[in-house]
């Protein structure tokens, strides 16, 4: 019956997102606007080298369109919805429901994701690959990609219900929220990819589960690497941080009952 109760949520994540059509074709010119902005500027930056930490221009530009798309399938920004209803308070009605609030939003988040995959995802791929050099994957590699994009999607949802959930302690947390939206382009491999950056920012980077967000899937994609060492960066990180965000919302249940909540 709980498992039920998910497809439900997920579908009604699907349908929320389906019915704003404004919205999803704004989010699309966008997507274009600044793939083609950023495809100039990084083009450019390797042109006089023809390469750039083992990209070269093809998969330069298949690194921007997909990740043009990619980030709106695993939600680099971070959603207040979870924190506003903390500062509120209604966040007592959720937590008496019969679910886990982390697995329930999960559920929400992946109808989400469905959705942005059609209508968020596919379009600027589909203007990259048209327009300009772009690296298709080999077809044994594609259901890879797909699992890869699905543990980037588990670890940002777990990174974003995290700092949500600071709001416990918080209580207005939009500070920390605007930083994460700042920061989190480099750390996830948006901005540029890490291979551009130096060794020892790659490495430390990738000691961290941001890269599992976009640029493990985007490297599956152009078959960059080991595709099984960049699964096994992302599942371990899915794994820690779905685990550190059931203690962190425990922690914050206690917290709630304490203040009387």
């Amino acid at each position: 019956m709980r498992v039920r109760a998910y497809a439900r949520l997920a579908l009604a994540g699907f349908r929320r997102y389906s019915t704003y059509r404004r919205a999803t074709f704004a989010g699309i010119a966008a997507n274009v606007m600044f793939g083609l902005l950023r495809t100039a500027v990084l083009t450019a930056a390797i042109a006089p080298v023809g390469h750039g930490g083992g990209y070269d221009t093809t998969a330069t530009t298949t690194y921007v369109w997909l990740g043009q798309g990619l980030m709106a399938f695993v939600v680099l920004w971070g959603d207040s919805t979870l924190s506003d209803r903390i500062r509120t308070g209604n966040i007592v009605v959720d937590l008496y429901r019969p679910w886990h609030l982390q697995a329930a939003l999960f559920a929400q988040d992946v109808g989400r994701a469905c959705h942005a995959a059609l209508a968020r995802l596919l379009p600027p791929v589909a203007v990259g690959a048209l327009f300009f050099p772009f690296r298709w994957p080999a077809p044994e590699l594609l259901p890879v990609f797909a699992v890869s994009a699905a543990l980037g999607l588990v670890v940002s949802f777990n990174i974003r219900f995290m700092i949500n959930c600071t709001a416990f302690w918080l209580l207005d947390n939009r500070g920390l929220l605007s930083v994460y939206g700042v920061v989190i382009p480099l750390l996830s491999g948006l901005a540029v990819p890490l291979a551009f950056l130096p060794e020892w920012g790659r490495d430390l980077l990738w000691s961290t589960p941001f890269p599992a967000i976009l640029q493990a899937p985007v490297d599956v994609f152009l078959g960059v690497g080991s595709p099984w060492l960049l699964l096994s960066h992302q599942l371990v990180s899915a794994i820690g941080t779905s685990a550190l965000g059931h203690l962190v919302l425990r922690t914050a249940v206690h917290r709630v009952v304490v203040q009387g909540g």
